[in-house]
């Protein structure tokens, strides 16, 4: 076993999961010094203790030895400086190249459906919402069509999703380019983050994939609000046509305003924010719709309702759907998790596992599974 990256990944990992050596000694059944010797490459660890450290950091023992990923071709903002920014592109470029190894060995590539549209939009002007109708329907969504299942959308159309959490409202998530073997999304899922954050979020990179081309490149930190606001309306009309809104608004005119406003998000499968940027078109009228919806919504549940702890932003920054927080607690009658799951990868692991393709522990790496935990799912496995 060869430990030339094992120091500069255990210094990685350690910082992205904000543990000490101490912590990480701790937590691995180490003493401090044994950890820091191996951690500064001075000893080589044994097979156990190297299993002992992966599971301490939670990741699989080769992603400790092996060399991480070199992605050039990512789009990859945050509101403040993410110690796990490197950790979160390692992963996700690991995860990357198993799943298109996987598909190659089974034989099931899937092309990008969409790539003409992100040619039509790198030639002309960045319409987002005009780009997200050409999507739907190059999608084959008939234009009342809700989308019920976000990750498979783009997984049939060659976009592949990943869902990675990281314990911040600071990153939401990001994508890769096809240069790096994309295209490809990563949705933070971090379970204090709403499930309708995710679906959102899914929606606005995909945004960022056909509309900013230049955007990629994994040394650009900053965001450019006038790209993030595109990407939010292009997630926007995506999830919900505007056509079909403004009839769904009309339809539920009687009921009351916190109903419609919830019935529609779960129609939809979007944030309760979402719903009021919508009824708004500008920062005065986004105040006046939110301070009523909340009014409401306190009247009913009382004032010490979760949603309560939702702040009133008064300038434009707050007219968009990444600046309000995004606590699972604070979304009313909330998504749960099943409504986001990606399952593709998964069938592929099975369907190769069953042909000989690869084996049971391989296939717990791809999915970042324990074995144990890998032999209790091909056990259940059924038709």
């Amino acid at each position: 076993m060869s430990i030339e990256h094992l120091p500069a990944n255990l210094r990685r990992i350690r910082a992205a999961r904000r543990l000490t050596q101490t912590a990480a000694a701790a937590a691995a059944g180490l003493s401090r010094s044994a950890y820091r010797k191996i951690e500064e490459g001075g000893v080589q660890p044994r097979g156990r203790t190297l299993e002992a450290i992966a599971a301490a950091l939670r990741v699989q023992p080769r992603d400790l030895v092996e060399a991480a990923p070199t992605l050039k071709s990512v789009r990859f903002r945050s509101r403040t400086a993410l110690k796990s920014r490197s950790q979160i592109v390692a992963e996700a470029g690991r995860r990357l190249a198993d799943y298109n190894q996987l598909e190659a060995l089974v034989g099931a590539q899937r092309p990008y459906r969409l790539s003409t549209i992100a040619a039509s939009a790198r030639t002309g002007s960045v319409h987002p919402e005009s780009t997200a109708r050409a999507a739907r329907a190059a999608l084959e969504l008939s234009p009342r069509e809700a989308i019920r299942n976000i990750c498979g959308l783009l997984d049939s159309a060659g976009i592949k999703v990943f869902a990675i959490p990281v314990a911040t409202q600071s990153f939401f998530g990001m994508s890769i380019g096809r240069m790096d073997g994309g295209p490809a999304i990563v949705v933070n899922t971090w379970d204090r983050v709403s499930v309708e954050r995710w679906i959102f979020t899914a929606a606005h990179e995909l945004g960022h994939l056909l509309l900013h081309h230049d955007d990629y490149d994994v040394r650009a930190t900053a965001e450019d609000p006038s790209h993030e606001h595109e990407a939010d309306a292009f997630a926007s009309e995506f999830l919900m046509p505007d056509e079909v809104f403004q009839q769904e608004w009309r339809d539920t005119s009687g009921l009351p305003l916190v109903e419609r406003v919830v019935k529609l998000k779960r129609m939809f499968h979007v944030g309760y924010r979402t719903i009021l940027a919508r009824l708004a078109t500008t920062p005065a009228e986004w105040r006046s719709v939110w301070k009523r919806f909340h009014e409401h919504y306190r009247r009913n549940h009382g004032s010490g309702s979760s949603i309560d702890s939702g702040k009133l932003l008064s300038t434009e920054t707050g007219f968009r759907e990444l600046a309000p927080a995004a606590l699972r607690g604070n979304e009313p009658d909330q998504l749960s998790a099943s409504d986001f799951r990606e399952d593709r990868l998964a069938g592929l692991v099975r369907k190769a596992v069953e042909r000989g393709d690869i084996s049971l522990p391989r296939g717990a790496e791809i999915l970042g599974l324990t074995l144990r935990d890998m032999r209790s799912i091909s056990s259940s496995w059924y038709g």
